[in-house]
């Protein structure tokens, strides 16, 4: 019974992490969307802010998918409800930067626009379907991934979308957190 008191409350603090990590992400949104373009992007900068918003997609619709897998483990629910957070984020760049997001369903989980994603999306389902372990490790992955991206995104980026950047990188760095911890536990 204590093992299952400890296991609900870890998961009770990491929604709060997750809930307050949101609140930042969504007022970081809010400010993308509510000032005015000052900056002009290359279009390598707009395809670049296009492949971090599909690329927070197939976060959100990988830990959907093995969620609906693994239902015993409560990681994958929490964290997709944060990347929901973190493409709406990201979107809200791609407005005001006047990148077309049009051809993106958001409701369609597991279908990119972007090929390479595409692939990305289908190769860690596949690897998650293994086992547990394997699909938490997958998560490790993504996280780790995203950091990697975002690090590399935020370079000669305006301000704001550093900001925001910054944002979505802290909120991975507590996935991978979190990803690792159930990794130890399993």
């Amino acid at each position: 019974m204590n093992n299952n008191t400890n296991s609900r409350r870890n998961f009770l603090s990491k929604m709060l992490v997750s809930s307050l990590s949101g609140v930042a992400l969504l007022s970081t949104a809010t400010y993308a969307n509510d000032t005015e373009t000052t900056t002009v992007l290359t279009e390598e900068q707009k395809d670049m802010l296009f492949y971090i918003y599909q690329e927070e997609k197939v976060a959100r619709d990988v830990y959907i998918t093995l969620g609906n897998i693994y239902t015993n483990e409560n990681t994958f629910a929490s964290i997709q409800l944060s990347e929901q957070r973190h493409i709406d984020s990201a979107r809200g760049l791609c407005e005001k930067y006047g990148v077309s997001t049009e051809g993106v369903d958001e409701d369609s989980v597991g279908n990119f626009v972007l090929p390479v994603l595409q692939e990305l999306y289908d190769t860690c389902v596949s690897e998650g379907q293994k086992s547990l372990l394997d699909a938490l490790k997958i998560g490790e992955l993504i996280e780790v991934t995203d950091i990697e991206d975002l690090e590399h995104a935020s370079v000669g980026m305006p301000e704001d979308v550093v900001s925001v950047y910054h944002n979505l990188l802290e909120g991975s760095l507590s996935h991978l957190d979190a990803f690792q911890t159930a990794i130890a536990r399993a």
